[in-house]
């Protein structure tokens, strides 16, 4: 499900169940991220499947890469796994107007 940025910030902070998901590669990460993000590459094919698989599926995930594409195929493959709620950051962190900070 696509959201806007307010939709999807605003369900993620009420949310106690959100996951924020950075789909990212490593380089990108490392420029900044939504605060609470964990990354999992989706470049990393096989092994992307494979961390998806080991996620809860009864949390909500908050997707999102640098323009939006990456986190809507994330967001499909998410479904196709069994995780009902997946919701993509239409314009990714590049149109991101919230806060980014640095990951540890």
């Amino acid at each position: 499900m696509n959201l806007s940025q307010q939709e999807w910030w605003d369900k993620a902070q009420e949310d106690a169940d959100a996951i924020i998901l950075d789909v990212r590669t490593e380089d990108e990460w490392n420029r900044g991220i939504i605060p609470g993000a964990i990354n999992i590459d989706i470049y990393k094919g096989q092994g992307f499947i494979y961390a998806i698989e080991e996620l809860d599926k009864s949390k909500n995930y908050y997707v999102y890469c640098a323009a939006g594409g990456r986190s809507a195929q994330a967001c499909n493959i998410m479904n196709q796994l069994g995780i009902e709620n997946a919701y993509n950051l239409m314009g990714g962190i590049t149109q991101w107007d919230g806060p980014v900070t640095q990951p540890e």
